[in-house]
């Protein structure tokens, strides 16, 4: 079974499980201490929030400043239109930032914002049923 853990630096790690625990992300405390947060997204999908003085052992050179700059997007799948602006709102109210507006593209429907640190996540409900031909070209590059 394949895994993925996607390393992330931040500021402040109890902040950051704060917000993330108010989008619902529980944390393996196994892999969790002061300069590290294990947010479980999925059975094999990880998020390391690291300290930055703990993110700079694993890297060459320095830390991208995601507030300044997009380093990565983030995206995950939704189960419906409703969870994405649930989801939406919840990371508004724990002090993310819009990032782009919603993406409406007919049977794929989307919103991103930053976090606490400026990184990018954008969550995507994808109609299955309605994709086919109504698919944007845009969308499928």
């Amino acid at each position: 079974m394949r895994m993925i853990f996607v390393n992330l630096p931040v500021k402040d790690i109890p902040a950051s499980r704060r917000f993330f625990g108010a989008l619902g992300y529980a944390f393996n405390e196994q892999f969790s201490n002061e300069s590290a947060a294990c947010m479980v997204v999925d059975q094999n999908i990880f998020v390391m929030l690291l300290a930055h003085e703990r993110f700079k052992d694993f890297i060459n050179g320095e830390i991208s400043d995601a507030s300044k700059a997009t380093e990565v997007l983030t995206c995950l799948s939704a189960d419906s239109r409703a969870e994405i602006d649930d989801v939406l709102a919840k990371a508004l109210a724990a002090g993310a930032k819009p990032w782009k507006p919603n993406t409406d593209m007919g049977p794929m429907y989307g919103c991103s914002f930053q976090d606490l640190d400026g990184h990018v996540w954008e969550y995507m409900y994808m109609d299955m049923a309605a994709i086919g031909d109504a698919m944007p070209e845009a969308a499928t590059a």
